[in-house]
């Protein structure tokens, strides 16, 4: 897994977020997210033992994140299980860009708007609610999707590939070439079918906080 994919990808998720710019650290990138469920998030490059419990032994805060391009069992054994729980295993995913396609079910409507570099799709129900969305942020020769979901009332139905597709155009008309993303084991059936390949597992811990 090149560590320029990796930096990649949590830069558009800082931007996509629109949180403060990641910070440099011995082992990796911090970001201070901000918010409730996510105050922190340290990003390993360096997931030795010493540096794993050296890291989390200094984090008090509760909903602190640590993300590591790692099996989870990597880096838990160095974590204690009193202070952290694990988070559904994830998988840092690329494709290569290309202009694509896109069909709208008949009674859906398509639509999208950019604010601050970050462009949101959103697919409306014919009752005018919303069916599915997703974002997508592009930093120069990548662009980070982010937050794509479906309704399961519209599950099944396309939109998935009707919101990733347009969120690739969107890319490739700002410049970019490799799109990048992490994904849910959900999502990477998804993914997968739309030509995207699974470059490294992503491990994710949260930190209990004291007295949880």
């Amino acid at each position: 897994m090149a560590s320029e994919l990796a930096r990649a990808w949590v830069a558009g998720w800082a931007a996509s977020r629109a949180t403060p710019a990641p910070v440099e650290e011995p082992w990796g990138l911090r970001i201070e997210v901000g918010h409730p469920k996510q105050v922190t998030r340290h990003v390993l490059f360096d997931t030795d033992g010493d540096t794993v419990r050296r890291l989390a032994g200094a984090i008090t805060a509760p909903t602190t994140w640590i993300k590591a391009f790692v099996e989870p069992g990597t880096i838990a054994p160095h974590l204690s299980p009193e202070d952290w729980a694990e988070d559904i295993p994830g998988f840092l995913m690329a494709s290569t860009l290309r202009p694509s396609a896109v069909r709208v079910p008949d009674g859906y409507t398509l639509g999208s708007e950019t604010a601050r570099g970050v462009t949101r799709v959103r697919v409306l129900a014919p009752d005018g609610s919303l069916a599915a969305r997703g974002q997508i942020a592009p930093t120069g020769p990548t662009a980070v999707v982010d937050q794509v979901e479906t309704d399961p009332a519209h599950q099944r139905r396309g939109l998935g590939t009707v919101v990733m597709r347009s969120l690739g155009n969107t890319a490739l008309d700002q410049g970019a070439g490799t799109g990048i993303l992490g994904a849910t084991i959900e999502g990477r059936a998804l993914y997968e079918s739309l030509g995207w390949t699974v470059r490294a597992p992503l491990a994710g811990f949260i930190h209990r906080g004291a007295g949880a």
